[in-house]
């Protein structure tokens, strides 16, 4: 992924509830929906592999900042 959104959310809400905000704000932005995310590892440990309701691919990368969300699209 080259570029993307980078999204903030320190919020209560679950990780897929702030994918699926930070997916909408992207179609909104690119008009087209993003199918590769990025979270901070911790992210995903803490809510026990989340499955949003899109088809996104969710990784980890250990540079993305806990609570922050990359999405983009692999090709």
């Amino acid at each position: 992924m080259k570029s993307g959104l980078l999204w903030y959310d320190n919020s209560s809400k679950s990780i897929a509830d702030k994918i699926e905000a930070a997916a909408k704000r992207y179609r909104e932005k690119f008009g087209i929906a993003p199918d590769t995310c990025f979270v901070n590892p911790r992210d995903l440990e803490q809510a026990s592999k989340p499955k949003p309701n899109l088809k996104i691919q969710i990784a980890t990368k250990a540079t993305i900042m806990p609570n922050h969300i990359w999405l983009g699209m692999s090709k």
